[in-house]
Parts: structure tokens; sequence; C-alpha cells
């Protein structure tokens, strides 16, 4: 073979052209041609054979098989018997003993998605619906076949699979035969710690493996898996690769020899050939390849006979032991409106490009519906596409694509789509004895138990389904991990509209669902729901009669309705009932409620404000004040701030409802007033009892009536009748939200179905999905809001007439304008974009305008008369829409039109709730909605009606009423929706004013018109030319608190004024009336009736100014005020986020406290002039937070004040500073000020005196505070030699022992100290205050005090000194213990107290210092000493440190200690501390490095039965005599029945003695031991037994007189005299025995 290898090499060496002869050009193009062909996607299904060698990476790990992702889109599968041979003998080990296995993992443990594995194909099969299953293995043995021991040389790169751990490393499976690959535990370090799967390798697992060294001719190899190494591997010349060995996975470096658009062809190892399509390319570099230029690339795969090498560009896979990147999961699923085609391949499919920029792969049969309605023309390069994202291939680094409508359009496209309790449509698969499969969609397949396949159970169910057949099945439980889907046909269950039970938590009491039985018995019934919640129904509450035999009269799967009478949902106890009837009547939950919130009321208007009205109840004749806020006043946005413009004080406005009377909802505007609404959709709720009242009454599946509360950018708040609250999250809308503004506005009426409840946290999820939310007929809801909408439109018409000659003439001419009316109008003007503006006597100050569609074909002139018919009225905004479209003027025979016919019109205007459309036969115009929902509010552009489109409608108001119109609705076939209008916000940028000279002076009165209204002024044209200003203050006399006085005026609004300054053009600085260019300044007018001072303030800006920490305010045109950010209110939630209660123009009242140090500004107050006295309230702002000492605070006024860490709480907490931040706004009480120096309290024992809530550490003032027996908890102050300080006005002293921390080899930290007796140097002791700042004043001293003074200085030195040279002083601070172990550095118990010393002070990290200072310093010989500090050092670790940091100490100590000792060491530590799982696995580490040593099985044992696992200790005695020689075996078992007699069964520790000395009689030190046992622990009848066995043995004399003597003792000492001459006889006897043989 080997010879015809390099004489005929298959696929590589390319013959050298004859010389003479010229290559035929179109041979070679048609070679080319034939190679791309093959080139790409010869991988593909129909390409694959078994034998193909794949680089493939992970997809899925499952428990019993690996899905692998491989190039081209594929996927195959690895069962879990093709891993490894190691792996598959752990398997079958398993099975035949019939329990777990240490040593066996799980795919999980060792397997993860994204990693690159080498796989082989060992079958295709084709399954039933077509498809093909490709079933890969793994195994070293199959991937590496082409291997032999010969061929291995240092530098390859192979797979290999952990077989054995050993003591020094691991045996590696690589499946070439006669080889042992070992891997040393050193070069597997830094993987172990980089994949972090455990301390250890594990059997089964697959590593990259590179070749060491290779000895004995191939016999033994040694290997590295370190990362660095392996991902910088190449695969060379010298490693002698061929053809029959070559791997997929392999890095080489090639030369380019053809590029063409598909691909290129690339030589390698110098003798290959590859071939790369053009998806594996780099994307970066594209197509700029040449021919001979050296690239990197990573061989996909081989073909078995053609040999075909296909090889990648991609980076992701040029460095082995990397993974290739993955598609993020928001983009699963996702549908692409227009993708690119790239490519298209006309046997398998097409390339294309998404809007993302990265490429995508379609399959043929994904391009179209079927392959007749396939169209080719519709795939060339550029065309667009809609596609959806179905899968995503990690080989190629590209997503999966179908164009296919049904699976575009496709509620589930995976099994996470799916949630319990949805209703799915499926076709039956397959009947199978278990139940029925059911194929939701090509990917979802479920299963129907039998028991679930009808209400009934079914005999024959193949009678009544037949496979293919159309089912409708409710989900019972979806697992999206084990692809696991159950469904249920039952009908009762797939009607239902109860609440679905899917958890225990959603069980609460009272709660009415369905389920079904699953048994019953004479206890009562078991009852199932969704997820596998299953509850009890006991025997009494199966029927309100006695029930005897529950089986006799309910039957498994019989569907029932039952009630939750109590949950445990940690124990997952349910206790149900049949008995319905115990629920408390809906009149008895009413009882509380006051009938006048569900009664309807009418009210009167008393005032219009900004944010709704103030009204008062007419029945409570007047009394009773409440509002109506602005988005209460009707279902629809436009409509609620039409009604509120058009009501004025004095209305009357019928049939409201009280939902609140809490004022602190989004709809109040003044605190403490009932809230009232009169959208019909809420009201409706109310009075058909679909509301909840409570939060305990909310249940899951509920569909509730509502408002939008706020918009945020994560979702949108929903507000309840009664004050209920929840969360629709971003993903609230059946189409993508980019923007939550774009879907919904504050007081839309929503319907929401609650999705999940949080009962701790009080939160409410819900859904707005029109999908989830609607009844599923959207022609009746969207003609129900039509209606209502017109309704409405009818009584704000009604309202208007009403009020007779007192309107305003434009106003009458609304309510005479409707649409469909034809007007005589005459062209006022025609704009740029060809619209038109008319006039005439009818539209007296109103806008009436055509758009350019509208003017048909008419060539119109300003002045000219012209007919138009009216389409639509906007009242808001005073705009007539009109028409001159002949079609629409021209008068037709009137036909006779019926309800529900179907008609064709064309739009002709778009309206913000409706469109307003023609009939082609009739011409009559028509309404219809836009919204088919009240959540349906967002439309794509290309799904809007445009004007001038045709569509289907249905009439479903045939008759002609006050509105103008026909009310008729969208063909729900053919509905075209789109996007509510919404108004454009007014701009805010400011005018430039012109700079006009004027002859105006101080007090002259002007008329203007104002042209335009900001928040801080008021433009006023006063003639053509010249336009003045009128500042806030200058409108009104009085403002009231919070209102803006600038919106009183409307634009085009006549006023009169009076002069009273000017402003600067450039500056807008007020100027003075003297000033030399006031008759060039833009005049400053007023328009108040009188003009006295007022102490009013109105802001400058928008927002509070966050870089100054003020609010600037504007008192007066020339008057400016500041006010500083802890004067702005005693509310903290008002100061954390001021910019939300300040809003320009705003009015507010401010004291003043003074002005600035520039003396331009007034610095004012909104809180008035706080006064800093004691017991006072205040707020502040947190300027320091100093560690373990407490706080600064800000005080109002520029005051700051201190408070105290005892003075945070009332509770004591570890970290009693954690929630403070600087910045932080806080309330504070004031508990003293003295000497400008403030201390403050934070305790809410303070804050709220009057509040009973209990204080858990009261507060201790003095020593009085204190009580016997009570519990003091603080904070440590200071410590000295006789105790420790709490910081609290006066200090608690209790003196004590330092604390001592045990170390396992017995002794302690502090060994030989005692605390009481240690002289004290120093009884001046530190006050408890002393870590606040305090000026201490000196104060001059007499040369008397000097001397004194001077003398006791001496004193205390010699004191000291004398101390120091007392050798029987113990140390006291880190000097003293630094001179003792310079004195005695081998000392272990020195070190030991030094750390001792620094640990009562709880310095861990100098602790840590001092042992490794001892490590250094102590000589090497003193191995004990060194040991001693380690273990220390554990036991540090252990106590203060990390399990990180305890294993880096313990990996030194076996390094530098004698490694049994440390090992039993780090056992003892564990096991004292308590940490048992982590003892026992170091225990199973020591069983296998230290098999051999007797003590480590003795050790495991002693710890197993103190731990109770005596089993367990008789399974390591089996394991032990195995292990150790034959030698050891009587000594071990002999120390293992003591360990027994100590901590397990004492009879099974006599079982093991007796049978040891049955086969062992004559070992007298096991009969010693026994005795000894038995006389501690067994009866005197036992110990006398064991005696008289003893001796009658045929022993030594010597050993006899032993055991005699021992016998006699015990006698002496436990027995009688008669039992003592017993022993004494016995032993004569023995003696003459002896004697009698003796003689001869």
């Amino acid at each position: 073979m080997a010879s015809l290898e390099e004489n005929f090499p298959r696929g590589g060496i390319q013959k050298k052209p004859t010389e003479g002869k010229t290559p035929n050009p179109k041979l070679e193009r048609d070679n080319l041609f034939d190679v791309c062909c093959f080139m790409l996607f010869f991988l593909l299904s129909q390409a694959l054979c078994e034998g193909m060698l794949l680089l493939g990476c992970i997809k899925e790990v499952s428990d019993y098989e690996l899905v692998v992702s491989l190039p081209s889109g594929l996927s195959g599968f690895v069962p879990v018997t093709q891993i490894s041979d190691a792996y598959s003998k752990l398997l079958s080990k398993e099975v035949a003993q019939g329990e777990l296995l240490e040593d066996l993992n799980s795919l999980s443990d060792m397997y993860s998605p994204g990693m690159l594995v080498r796989c082989i194909v060992t079958s295709v099969e084709k399954s039933a619906d077509g498809r093909r299953s490709i079933k890969l293995s793994i195994d070293p043995k199959k991937v590496n076949k082409g291997l032999n021991a010969s061929a291995l040389a240092s530098g390859m790169l192979l797979s290999g699979f952990v077989s054995s751990v050993e003591d020094h490393g691991y045996l590696i499976d690589i499946g070439v035969s006669g080889t042992h690959a070992f891997l040393p535990r050193q070069k597997a370090q830094n993987y172990i710690k980089a994949v972090k799967r455990g301390p250890d390798l594990k059997i089964g697992q697959n590593l990259n493996c590179i070749i060491v060294e290779v000895k004995n001719e191939g016999r033994v190899v040694r290997l590295s898996v370190d990362r660095s190494e392996v991902a910088t591997s190449l695969a060379t010349e010298r490693q002698n690769w061929t053809l029959s060995n070559l791997l997929p996975g392999l890095v080489v470096k090639a030369r380019v020899q053809k590029v063409v658009p598909l691909g290129m062809k690339l030589s390698f190892l110098s003798s290959f050939t590859g071939i790369v399509d053009f998806m594996h390319m780099d994307p970066e570099k594209s197509m700029n390849y040449s021919p001979d230029q050296v690239v990197k690339a990573c061989i996909l795969s081989i073909h078995p006979t053609s040999k075909v090498v296909r090889l990648t560009l991609r980076q992701a896979f040029l460095c082995p032991g990397g993974s290739p990147n993955q598609l993020s999961n928001d983009r699963m699923g996702a549908v692409v409106e227009e993708s690119t085609v790239k490519a298209f391949y006309k046997q398998f499919g097409a390339v294309f490009e998404l809007d993302d920029g990265t490429l995508a792969f379609a399959r043929l049969k994904h391009l179209s519906k079927t392959r007749k309605s396939f169209k080719p023309g519709a795939f060339k390069t550029g065309c667009k596409h809609k596609c959806r994202i179905i899968d995503y291939s990690l080989m190629d680094e590209m997503c999966i694509v179908s164009l296919k409508y049904q699976i575009i359009e496709a509620r589930f496209l995976q099994y996470q789509d799916i949630h319990t309790g949805d209703v799915v449509q499926g076709k039956v698969f397959a009947l199978k004895p278990i139940g029925m499969q059911v194929k939701v969609t090509d990917g979802i397949k479920g299963l129907v138990p039998s028991m679930h396949l009808a209400d009934v159970i079914l005999k024959q169910p193949e009678k009544k389904y037949n496979i293919g057949d159309e089912v409708r099945c409710r989900v019972l439980e979806c697992n999206p991990a084990g692809r696991k889907l159950i469904l249920t046909l039952k009908k009762s269950l797939i009607q239902s509209k109860l609440p679905v039970l899917s958890n225990y938590e959603d069980a609460k009491a009272g709660l009415i669902t369905h389920g079904f039985v699953v048994c019953a018995r004479e206890f009562g019934c078991i009852v199932k729901f969704y997820n596998d919640v299953k509850g009890l129904v006991p025997k009494n509450e199966l029927s309100s009669e006695p029930i005897s035999s529950p089986d006799k009269v309910f039957h498994e799967g019989q569907v029932v309705k039952v009630m939750v009478l109590k949950c445990e949902p940690q124990q997952e106890r349910l206790l149900l009932s049949f008995r319905l009837s115990n629920k408390p009547a809906p009149e008895d939950k009413k009882e509380g409620t006051p009938k006048k919130k569900q009664e309807m009321v009418d009210v009167k208007v008393l005032k219009k404000k900004d944010s709704g009205l103030e009204v008062s109840i007419l029945e409570d004749e007047g009394n009773v004040i409440a509002s109506i806020p602005t988005v209460h006043l009707s279902d629809f946005v436009a409509t609620c701030k039409l009604l509120w413009h058009c009501l004025q004080e004095g209305d009357v406005l019928p049939r409201v409802m009280c939902l609140s009377d809490k004022g602190d909802h989004i709809v109040s505007f003044e605190s403490r007033v009932s809230i009232l609404s009169r959208k019909s959709a809420v009201i409706s709720a109310v009075q058909e009892e679909q509301i909840v009242r409570s939060f305990s009454e909310i249940q899951p599946g509920m569909l509730l009536t509502g408002y939008v509360r706020n918009v945020m950018p994560f979702g949108v708040f929903v507000e309840f009748p009664f004050g209920v609250t929840g969360l629709a999250p971003k993903s609230m809308s059946d189409k993508f939200v980019t923007d939550t503004k774009d879907h919904f506005v504050v007081g839309q009426t929503v319907i929401a179905k609650v999705m999940s409840i949080d009962e701790e946290k009080q939160r409410v999820l819900l859904n707005l999905k029109v999908s989830e939310c609607s009844s599923g007929d959207s022609a009746a809801e969207s003609f129900a809001l039509l209606n209502q909408y017109f309704k409405e439109m009818k009584e704000i018409r009604n309202l208007l007439r009403r009020r007779g000659k007192s309107l305003h003439i434009t106003t009458q001419g609304l309510c005479e304008l409707v649409p469909g009316k034809e007007l005589q109008l005459v062209v006022q003007d025609v704009k740029e974009d060809g619209s038109a503006l008319f006039s005439g006597s009818c539209v007296t100050g109103l806008t009436v305008t055509a758009t350019r569609y509208h003017l048909g074909d008419k060539n119109i002139v300003p002045g000219e008369k012209t007919k138009a018919l009216v389409l639509h009225v906007d009242a808001l905004t005073s705009k007539v829409y009109v028409s001159l479209r002949e079609e629409l003027l021209k008068q037709r025979a009137k036909q006779r039109l019926t309800e529900n016919s179907q008609h064709s019109a064309i739009v002709q205007h778009i309206a913000e709730d409706f469109a307003v459309v023609s009939l082609l036969d009739t011409g009559q115009l028509a309404a219809i909605p836009i919204a088919s929902h009240f959540n349906d509010t967002f439309r794509f552009d290309s799904e809007k009606l445009k004007v001038g489109q045709t569509i289907i409608a249905t009439l479903k108001v045939v008759k002609v009423n006050d509105h103008g119109v026909l009310l008729a609705v969208q063909d729900p076939a053919k509905k075209k929706v789109f996007v509510r209008v919404r108004n454009e916000s007014e701009t805010a940028l400011e005018e430039i004013l012109p700079a006009v000279k004027h002859s105006l002076s101080l007090g002259d009165t002007v008329t203007g018109t104002v042209k335009s209204v900001k928040p801080t002024h008021v433009t006023v044209a006063i003639d053509d030319k010249l336009t003045g200003s009128i500042h806030a203050s200058r409108i009104l006399d009085e403002v009231p608190i919070g209102s803006f006085p600038t919106y009183t005026l409307k634009a085009g609004q006549k006023v009169t004024a009076r002069v009273i300054g000017g402003r600067d053009v450039n500056t807008h600085r007020y100027l003075p009336i003297t000033h030399p260019h006031f008759t060039r300044s833009i005049p400053e007018l007023s328009i108040r009736p009188r003009s006295h001072a007022v102490f009013s303030g109105y802001l400058v800006s928008s927002q509070y100014n966050i870089l100054k920490n003020w609010l600037e305010v504007e008192v007066a045109p020339d008057i400016r005020g500041r006010v500083p950010h802890l004067l702005l209110s005693l509310n903290t939630k008002v100061l954390k986020h001021p910019e939300k209660s300040f809003k320009n123009g705003q009015a507010i009242s401010a004291t003043v406290t003074g002005t600035d140090v520039t003396e331009t500004n007034l610095c004012l107050s909104l809180t008035g002039i706080q006064s800093l006295e004691q017991g006072t309230i205040t707020v502040g702002m947190v300027t320091k937070v100093t560690p373990h000492v407490g706080l600064t605070i800000a005080l109002p006024g520029g005051k700051t004040g201190k408070v105290s860490i005892f003075h945070l709480n009332d509770t004591y907490t570890e970290n009693p500073l954690g929630d403070f931040k600087v910045g932080k706004i806080v309330r504070c009480c004031i508990l003293s000020n003295e000497n400008g120096k403030i201390q403050l309290s934070l305790r809410q024992s303070r804050l709220n005196p009057k509040s009973n809530s209990k204080v858990e550490d009261v507060e201790i003032t003095c020593i009085k505070d204190v009580k016997k027996g009570q519990l003091v908890r603080g904070y440590v102050k200071s410590i000295s030699p006789s105790g420790h300080s709490l910081p609290s006005s006066k200090q608690i002293r209790k003196p004590d022992e330092a604390p001592r921390l045990q170390v396992s080899m017995g002794f302690t930290w502090d060994e030989d100290m005692n605390a009481m007796d240690i002289p004290v140097l120093n009884q001046k002791e530190e006050s408890s205050e002393s870590e606040e700042e305090e000026d201490l004043q000196s104060k001059k001293q007499t040369k008397k005090e000097k001397e004194l003074e001077k003398q006791k200085k001496e004193k205390e030195l010699c004191k000291l000194e004398a101390a120091l040279m007392d050798p029987s002083r113990q140390p006291q601070s880190a000097d003293d213990f630094d001179r003792l172990v310079l004195s005695s550095p081998n000392s272990s118990i020195l070190w030991l107290q030094y750390m001792a010393f620094h640990l009562q002070a709880t310095e861990i990290e100098k602790a840590r210092a001092v042992a490794e200072r001892a490590l250094k310093t102590i000589c090497f010989r003193e191995e004990q000493e060194k040991l001693n500090v380690w273990v220390a050092l554990l036991n540090l670790e252990n106590m203060y440190g990390t399990e990180e940091t305890l294993m880096k100490v313990f990996e030194r100590a076996v390094q530098y200690n004698e490694p049994l000792k440390v090992f039993q060491h780090l056992c003892d530590i564990y096991a004292n501390s308590e940490k048992y799982k982590q003892a026992e696995e170091l225990y199973h580490t020591m069983l296998k490095r230290f098999r051999q040593e007797k003590s480590v099985w003795l050790k495991y044992a002693s710890f197993l039965l103190k731990q109770g696992q005596t089993e367990a200790t008789h399974r390591l005695l089996e394991r032990a005599l195995k292990a150790l020689p034959t030698k050891e075996h009587v000594d071990l078992i002999s120390r293992f029945a003591q360990l027994e007699f100590r901590f397990g069964d004492p009879e099974h520790a006599k079982a093991l003695f007796e049978s040891t000395l049955s086969s062992y009689p004559k070992r007298t030190d096991i009969w010693s031991i026994y005795m000894d046992i038995m006389i501690k622990h067994g009866s005197q009848k036992e110990v006398r037994d064991i005696f008289e066995r003893v001796i009658h043995l045929s022993l030594a004399p010597k050993k006899m007189k032993f055991f005699f003597k021992r016998y006699l003792d015990y006698e002496k000492k436990f027995g009688t005299a008669e039992s003592v001459l017993a022993v004494k006889r016995a032993a004569l006897e023995y003696v003459e025995t002896k004697s009698s043989l003796a003689d001869p």
C-alpha cells in the first residue's frame, strides 16, 4: 500500500505539463467548473457516507447523546456508547451493578455546547418523515483508526479520552493499538483550572493532546494538554501525515493555487490539495486572496473514498481548542423583513445577507411552499425577501433561514415558545400504546397520553383518530431542555376559561380551577393539574353528601372543577375540595365596599385644570369634591382632549363612576380626592364584576380592563380600578417592540392578561398581546370600539348644541358640519405640496384644507369658487378636511344597503381613531375603525392604510345618523392595519425677536395678539413689526401654587397690556426706562389688573441645575433668586429627583432668607427658615462616610453635622455603613447643637417617635439605661487589656479573656497566655468619643506644673522599662512579639501566639504575613515546627479565607511537608469545622493516593462512624482488605472493631473479633485487646466467657500465666471469693496438667 501511495497519490501531486504540449484551456475550465460544483455542499446529506471524518461542534448535551453541528448546516448525534471504551465499560458496570458509580460522570459534566470534536460518520439513515439521521462516533479507536504506533511523531495534535486516573497523571486513550499514552498531572493543571470542571480530569473526557515525546517506537508516548501549546500547534511535513491518517481539526499552512468566485483550491503539507468554499473564507478578507499566497487553514472533513479534503479559513477554527461564535438567544426565531440574495445554487438553496450584515443559508425546500411554486427568477443576486431564522450552524457560523410563509407566520418555532396552558393546533403523527404523537410544527412534537385522548377513556382510539388528522390540544407540560411536550385533547380542559394552575405558588386558598382525577381510593381523590401539580381531595370534601366508595363515583381521567382549600408550596402539598359552595358569596365580599364606588353618578364641573376636572357629585348636593383626570374622560385619547376642551365650568357630566378614594395615582392632581372615570370599558368591567379589588384576588390567566399608568423603556405599568397595578414587560406586543412609547400612551385604556404573581414583592406581570387578550372575533371588537367612539362624539355635539346662543360662531359652525355635507367654498391659497386652503361663510373661523389627492385633476387658483365635500371635522384643532374629487361630488341614485353586506371602498381620509372610506358602488361615506382592539395600537409602515387604497368593507350600520357616515369594518381576511397618527410636540426653541425702534414709554397701554406661549414668558405682536414680551409674573394677581400662569393665554388671543419696562435685544437683560437704548428694546408688558409685589417665583430652566445644585427662580423680570438643594422640600423623594417635581414655568411659594455673595440674586427657601435646635427633624445629604466611625452630613443653611455609627439604626447590623453613599438624601434628628458642633441621629425611633414599632437595640445614653440580663449589641470602639469598649455615650466594659482559635493538632493559639495576669503598662483608657474631632485649647502652665508633669513622665518611663525587663511578662504588642521571635526563631508556639494576637484584632492579612515570616524563618530541619505553622495557616484560611485560598495553602503545604500528614490535618480541620462534604472528598483523594497506608483507611473509618455511616464503614473495610497486604489484615480488622465499639455497632464489633480469633486463635495481642474492650463495654458474663475460652487454649506457659493473672485480677476486682478460688483452682489444674505431661 505504501508503494501505491507514493506512486499514485490520491488527490495530491499535480503532474507537470509535458514539454512541447500546451494545456487545453477548455479542458481546464471544465475541470475547474466540476471542482467548484463538487466543492460547494458536497457535505450535504447526499454526499455524507459511512466512514467520513468531520470536525463538529457540540450543539446540545443530554443524558444519553451529544447533538453535534456539522459543516453545511447539518446536525448529527453521538450516542452515549460512542464516547470511548473506558466510558462504555463504566456504563456497563453501572448497569450490571444497578447502582451509581462514583467514577462515572454524566455527559453534561464533561461536555458543553461550543466544544469542537473530531467525529466519524457511523451510519446515515432515512427516517419516516424523509429526514436523514446522521449517527456519529467520537471514539478515538474509530476516529484515529488510520494511525499506528510507528506513525506517531512529536508535535502531533490528536484527540484523546481519559481512560484512567493515576497518582501522578492520567492514562489517555488515543485509539492507537499497542500504544500507551500518559499525561503527567503537572501538564494538566493549567487546563483543569481553565475549564473549571472540578479538581481532576474525568474518565471519558475529551482532550486535544499534543505528543511531547515518543518512546520505544511509539509504544509509549507522553502528552500535554496545555492550552497555549495546543492553540499554537501546526501540522507539518515532519510529522509524516498521509491521506490515510489525516485528521479533521488539524491546522496547516497552505498555499493558494486557484481562486474562483465560489471558493478556492489550496495545497498543503507539500503534497496534498484541498478546497475552501466561499462560506469558509475569512469574512474580513473576503475575496482578497491571490495565487501563491500562504494562509493558515483548518481541515474540516476528509471523504473516505474520494479523499477530497475540505478546509476552512475562518479565524475561530485556526486555534485548536477554541470554539466558534454563537448566535444570541434573541435572534433565534427573529423575522428579517428584508434579506438580500447573495448567491443562488440550483440544486441546494440560496445564501442571503441579513439586516445586520451576517450571512444566512436557506435550503431549497425552504425557498417556497412547494417545488411547483418555486420560481428561480426571484432569487437573483440583489433580490430582497422576507425570512425567519430557524437555526444556526455553528460550524459555518451562519444562520439557517426559511422563506416559507407558514414558518414566518408560525406562532411556535421552538419548544421555548410554548407555555403551559397554551392551546395549539397539530396533526396526528402516530398512534402508540402509551398515547398519540402530535406534530405541532416541523420541529415540535408532543405526546397526548392515553388518558387525555378524550373526556372519557378510549379503548380503541384508532377509530376516532387517523394519522394526518388536525387536532386542537392544550399544553399540560412543556420542558424545553428535555424537548418534552405533554398535551391533552379533553374538551373540558381546552374550553375551560378558569385560571391555569401550573405551580404550587399560584394555588391560593379559594382559587377555583379545572383538573383531572388520576386516582380514586377510599381516602379520597388525587387531582392533577398542569406541570404535574397534584392535590388531594379528602373524602369529606368530595361532596356535600357522604360518599362511601369514591372509586365507584369518580373515574381516572375525569375532568373536575375544584376549589383550593390550603397549599404548602415548599412541601408541594395541596388540599382541595369539590364542594364549591363553601366559597364566600360575592355579596359577602362587597360588604366592606361603599356602594358609591359602583354606582353611576352625575357630576358638575367646578374648575378646569391642566391635569383634569375638579367636580362636585350632584347626588350629595355638591358637598363631595372629586376629580376626573383628563385621561379618564373617555376610552379614546383624542376624545379625552376634545371633551376637556369643550367642557366649561358649570357643565354637568352624566354617568361617571368612582374608582378610588386614594390620591396617589397618576390621575390625581390633588391629594385625598376621590378619583372618577368616564371610561366606558372600565365602567362596564366594574359593573360586570370583572375586576379585582385587592392583590389577593388576582389569579393568573385573568383578563382585566385597566389603563396605562406609566410608560417606561422596559415596559408599561397598567393600573386597574381600586388601585391594583401591574407591569407588562417590553415583550408586551405581538410585534417586536423597539420603543414602548410607540405602542402605548399614558391614560390609554387596555385589556391585560395576568401572567404571573409575586406574592412576596406584591408584583403582577401582565401581557398586552392582542392574540392573548382578544376574544377572537376581531370584527365585533373593532365595531364595538367604532360605535362607542361615535356615541361619545354625539354626546359632545349635543353638549355644544345645548349651550345655544352663548356659543362662539366657530363652535356653532363645527356643530353643523358633518362628513358628507357639500359646501360652497372659495380657494384661499394653494401650497407648494399641492394642498389647498379654503374659506367661506359657512366655515368662518375654521381652517378648511384639501390634500393634493383630494383636489383631483382640478387646477384651482386663489379666489376661485368651488364645491367641496366634507370628509372629516377635527373639533379640537378646528380643522375641516374636504375633497373636490368628482366621484364623491356627483349625485348617484340611492341604493338599498343591507347590514353585513360587503363593498369595495376607497380610503379617503385617515383620522386618529378611524378612517373615512367611500363605497365604490354608491359613493357614500363610511367610517371604519383603525384598531381591532384596545391594545391594537402599533403598525409598521408597510401595514398602514394609505389614502387612495382600495379595501373591502363590511357594513354594520346602514343608516346615516348625526355623525354623517355609515359604520363599517374592514374585511378581516384582507385587513391592512396601521399606526395611530400622533401630533408632533411643539418646538422648544426660543424665537429671535427683531429690534424695532418704537416710541413707547412707561405706563403706555397697548393691544396685541398672543404670538407664542412659553413656560416663563408670552410673546405678543403689538403691530406688524413690533413685538413685546409678558413675563409669567405679570399675568395674574393671585397665582395658585403649582400652576403655570403663561398657559392661561392661548396663541391668537387678543390682550390689552401696559408697558412696564424693556429688555435688551441681544442679552435679554432688563433695562431701566432711562436707558439710552430703551426705544430700541423689546417692550416688557404686564396684563395684571394691579401691580403690587407677590412672593411667588417662576422657574427659569426646565431642569434642576445638577452641576450647581440649586433651583433658579425668577420673581420678576429683573429679580432672580436661587433655592439651594436642601431647601427645596422636607420630602426625601422630592430631593432625590427635584427635576421631576419642579417644571419650567411652575409657580412656587418661597421665603427670602437673604442675598448671595454677589448681592445680585435672592437666597430663597421652600421650607421656611430652618432652626437647627435640639430635637428638630430635618433633611441632609451625606458628604463623607468614615469607616468604623460614622457619617458627615450637610444640613440646610450650609451647616454640617456628624452621625455616630451607633445612631445609624435602631437595630445592630454587621455592616451599618453599607447602605450609605456620598450624595444620599436622609432625614435626621438633631441630638445636640453646642459650640457650632451638631450631633445627629438617623434612628427611626428618633425620626418617628409616635410609631409603635419595637426597637431591637435601644439607645443607651448613660449607665442607668443598662439593666441586668439585658442583651447589649454594639460596635467595638477600642480594645484595651481589660476589655472591649462599645460606642455608647457611657462606656460599658466587661473584662474577658481573648478568644481562642483551636488548631487541629491540639494546641491553642494563645497557649501559656493569661490575659488576667498581664501587668498593665498604661491604665489610661481611651474615651468612647476619642475618634471624634475636637479642638483642644492649650492652657498656660506654671513652672511648678511643668516640673510635676516632667517628673510624672519620668516615673512612667521607669515603670515601662522595668516591665519590659520582667522575664515573666507576656507580650502585649507587635513589637513585643518581634523581640520574642528574634530570640527564639524556631519556636512555633511563639509564632502561633503572634498570629493569635493579630486575629484578636481581626487583622487577618497581618496574621497571614506572620505565618509566611515563620515559614521563611524556622530552620528547615525543624520539620514538626514548620508543620505546626502550616496547620495553623490552614486553620486560618478555613475560618477566615475562601475555599480558593485554602486550596492554594494546601497545595503549597503538600509540596513542603510530608503529604500524608498535611492531608490528615486538613481532614481534621474540615471535620472540626463541620465541612463534612469537603472532608469526604478529601478522604476519597487520600484513598487513591495513599491506598497502601493503613492509617488512612482507619482515619476515614473513624470519620464515617462519627457521621453515623455504619454501612459505608463495612464497605470500606472490604475495600481496605483488598488494598492492603495480607500481613496487615488482622491488625486492620482489630482496629476497625475497636472503632466500631467506640462509635458504631458493638455487636458488629464483637462479630469482627470473634471471626478474627477463630481464624487466629493464638494471637494473644488480639485476645488482650478484646478483653480490655469487653471489660469496658461488655457484661461480666461475656467477660468471664472470654477468660474461660482463653485459659483453655493451648498456649505457651508464659502467655497462659499472663492470662491467668489477668483473670484473677478481674475476679478480685469485680467477682466474689468463690469466683477467685475457682480461678486459682483452674490455674492449679493447668500447672498439674503441664507437670504430668513433662514427667516421663
